[in-house]
């Protein structure tokens, strides 16, 4: 199953976690907000209508980070990440219990979904390389 995730950045360059929700699967886990691509999408399309479900927000859609491969005990699916960059709505938590901007360079990929672990270290690599990471964005 393919799945996308954003990572969402601002203008000081720092980027969009979420936590996932009670009563979900992995609970209380970090992650890179995102779903399930539809029958008919792209995964740009796919990704700018799960954050606007997931978050009230609307994102342009950057460039493709490297996939991920995993299997869950439940699913077998391959993690499509994106940088992107909000460009308007409020945030608003509908799936998710918390959510934070961290430093990419700066952040600890402890305590998230196994699947996002890997996209995690890929940022602090790329942040650490080339800076503000809203930088690639725009040159995208």
């Amino acid at each position: 199953m393919d799945v996308v995730c954003g990572i969402v950045v601002r203008e000081d360059g720092k980027i969009l976690i979420c936590q996932r929700g009670e009563g979900r699967a992995l609970a209380g886990l970090w992650e890179f907000p995102g779903g399930k691509i539809e029958s008919g999408e792209s995964p740009q399309q796919a990704l700018v209508r799960e954050l606007r479900e997931e978050l009230s927000i609307e994102v342009w859609v950057g460039p493709a980070l490297t996939a991920v491969a995993w299997s869950y005990p439940w699913a077998e699916l391959r993690l499509l990440p994106f940088l992107c960059v909000h460009i308007a709505g409020e945030m608003e938590l509908r799936e998710h219990q918390a959510m934070q901007w961290v430093a990419p360079e700066l952040g600890n990929c402890d305590n998230w979904a196994p699947a996002d672990e890997p996209i995690c270290r890929e940022l602090q690599d790329l942040a650490y390389k080339h800076g503000n990471l809203l930088d690639m964005c725009q040159h995208a």
